[in-house]
């Protein structure tokens, strides 16, 4: 940009501009915001740096999910490795998958996927895939193909499970733990996310076993809130007009007592008339 080393040198001693690692000069002695602070990261890793992980789907507009900032490399291109970035060197990058324009970083599926590997805990793996389709930062369809990339992996199986039940509707962590405490009880797979209409217009179900007029919503803490409590009050009255027996299940419920809530479906079923073919295990936790 036509400086020469000693007028940077100049600017830095007067604290009129600020070095941040080795390859970072800021032109203010401020915070970096997020943006500049995911600019510094690729220029300190070096050349093919790129977000990924869970730092590219923030890039991409995911919000509520918080991990340390990751970055990956082609694994022959030998990056630095500066404090608070998490370098990852993979030979999985093909061509196509940074986008192309703009903060280099990986595209959403990709990196959705590459998250889920990288979670400390399998929940968080199941987390952070819920969250990126419930935000529409990618589709359950794109994940599935981004993960027909990765053939090993001790993680595999349960992304595998994870897709498939978000291909079949599941937006939320709470969903994905109520599917699978129906296998594991063995209790029907309900439709999930289904629609129904009403006076007012339409509006989806969590789950339901439309055969048996039965349905369970599984509230998260933002159902709380004032204006989608009116919401649920008014979805479940329009329910038990039509007939439909309902459930709520706090999430936080769900995860601590999960053998409590489970029964009650069992029993709600059961007076709906469903019966078991073989007998359900015995439980007592997640």
């Amino acid at each position: 940009m036509g400086l020469t080393r000693w007028q940077i040198a100049a600017e830095l001693r007067a604290r009129r501009w600020a070095a941040y690692h080795r390859q970072t000069l800021a032109i203010h002695t401020g915070e970096l915001s997020e943006p500049a602070t995911w600019w510094s990261a690729i220029f300190e890793v070096g050349p093919g740096a790129a977000l990924d992980g869970a730092t590219a789907l923030r890039a991409a507009g995911m919000r509520g999910f918080d991990d340390v900032l990751h970055v990956s490399t082609p694994k022959s291109c030998r990056p630095r490795r500066p404090r608070d970035v998490q370098v990852h060197e993979t030979r999985r990058r093909q061509p196509g998958d940074l986008v192309e324009a703009g903060l280099p970083r990986v595209r959403p599926p990709i990196a959705a996927i590459r998250a889920a590997l990288w979670a400390r805990s399998d929940r968080q793996a199941a987390l952070v895939l819920a969250m990126s389709v419930q935000q529409r930062i990618t589709t359950s369809e794109a994940l599935t193909t981004a993960f027909a990339a990765v053939r090993r992996h001790r993680r595999r199986n349960l992304i595998g499970l994870v897709l498939g039940d978000l291909a079949k509707g599941a937006q939320s962590i709470g969903e994905l733990d109520f599917a699978r405490l129906c296998r594991t009880y063995g209790l029907p797979e309900p439709d999930r996310q289904t629609r129904r209409r009403g006076p007012h217009g339409g509006y989806y179900l969590d789950s339901a076993w439309t055969p048996y007029g039965a349905v369970v919503e599984i509230e998260g803490v933002h159902h709380l809130e004032a204006a989608q409590s009116l919401a649920d009050a008014s979805r479940q009255n329009e329910l038990t007009i039509g007939n439909d027996r309902v459930l709520r299940i706090p999430v936080i419920g769900l995860r601590a007592t999960p053998d409590h809530y489970m029964a009650q479906v069992t029993r709600l079923l059961h007076s709906c008339g469903w019966r078991p073919t073989t007998q359900r295990p015995k439980i007592r936790g997640l």
